[in-house]
C-alpha cells in the first residue's frame, strides 16, 4: 500500500460524518441518547499509529455497526500539514481538550467517556486490537 492510500484513510476521518468535532455537542448529545463517548486524539495526516487505527480499527464495518448504536465519537485532529490545517476556531478547540485529556500529547490517545466527560477507559497509542476485540473492551467498560 503507498504512503498516498495511508494518508488518504487517514483523513477519511475528518470527514466521516459519524465523527464530531464539537465535544460540547458531543456530551449533549450523548445525554440524550445515554451514549458513551469515544474522544480520539489524532493526527491524521502524520501520525502512523494514527492512520493504522483509523483505517484497521474505527473505519471497520464491526466497529461502525457497534458505534452507531452505543457510542458518540469525537475526533481532535492535530494535523500537520498546512494543506490539511483546521480552523483557528477548530485548532483552539482541539488544544482545550488535549489540555483537559491529553496533556501528555500522546498520539493516538483514546477515551472511552460518560456523558459527562468523566474517562472510564484510556487506549494509549495504538492498542493493536482487531476491531471486535476494540469493541469487546468497550463492552466491558459498559457492564
Amino acid at each position: 500500500m503507498n504512503l498516498l492510500t495511508i494518508l488518504l484513510s487517514g483523513l477519511l476521518l475528518l470527514t466521516n460524518p459519524d465523527w464530531l468535532t464539537n465535544f460540547e455537542k458531543a456530551k449533549t448529545e450523548a445525554k440524550a441518547s445515554h451514549k458513551l463517548i469515544l474522544l480520539n486524539f489524532s493526527g491524521s495526516d502524520w501520525c502512523g499509529p494514527c492512520i493504522k487505527l483509523t483505517r484497521e480499527v474505527f473505519e471497520s464495518q464491526t466497529f461502525d455497526v457497534y458505534a452507531d448504536a452505543n457510542l458518540v465519537r469525537v475526533n481532535a485532529d492535530f494535523p500537520r500539514q498546512k494543506k490539511n490545517q483546521l480552523s483557528k476556531e477548530q485548532t483552539k478547540h482541539n488544544e482545550a481538550l488535549a489540555d483537559q485529556y491529553n496533556k501528555a500529547g500522546m498520539f493516538p490517545l483514546t477515551l472511552l467517556l460518560d456523558e459527562y466527560g468523566k474517562v472510564l477507559k484510556k487506549w494509549e497509542g495504538n492498542p493493536g486490537l482487531q476491531p471486535q476485540q476494540f469493541v469487546e473492551a468497550i463492552k466491558q467498560v459498559k457492564k
